[in-house]
């Protein structure tokens, strides 16, 4: 989708937990986004998706999801997303695929979807900050995606940059 005349109304969520090293990418890019104060761009960072964030979702044109991604092939992809089977998801987790369903089916959502997986190592050590290769993704990353948002370009990478 190239750089629209009106904006979209962007949602980016990072979920992850920062208490489990690596696994805190995605709430650490929220935050970075959340720094650069763009135009119609929202941020919300979590623990991990709930089915709260349906209600969230179908406020918004475009939603990205980012977190922490174990078997990345680069340093971090970008994906579009679609509804999946609302009956995939728990009181401990919800699949973004999931919460697209339930936005669309209770809430009417139109919204646009995508992943941001961003490469992990680390994620079984109880600590607070990211790897150095890691933090290297995640520059990688965020270059990427506030470029990205900043323009309203939302066409898919896959393999950007190398671990």
């Amino acid at each position: 989708m190239p750089m629209s005349a009106t904006p979209c109304k962007t949602l980016l969520i990072g979920y992850g937990n920062p208490g489990r090293c690596d696994d805190g990418l995605g709430p650490a890019l929220a935050q970075r986004i959340e720094a650069l104060n763009l135009p119609s761009v929202t941020t919300d960072e979590d623990y991990q998706l709930s089915v709260e964030h349906a209600w969230d979702i179908a406020q918004y044109d475009v939603v990205v999801f980012a977190d922490a991604c174990v078997d990345c092939h680069g340093a971090f992809y970008f994906r579009p997303l679609s509804a999946g089977d609302p009956l995939s998801f728990s009181t401990h987790s919800v699949s973004p695929q999931a919460l697209l369903t339930l936005a669309r089916d209770l809430f009417s959502s139109q919204a646009k979807a995508y992943v941001l997986g961003i490469a992990g190592y680390e994620f079984e050590k109880i600590d607070e900050g990211l790897t150095n290769n890691a933090t290297i993704n995640l520059e990688a990353a965020f270059k990427f995606i506030s470029q990205r948002l900043s323009r309203h370009d939302f066409s898919p990478a896959e393999g950007c940059a190398a671990n």
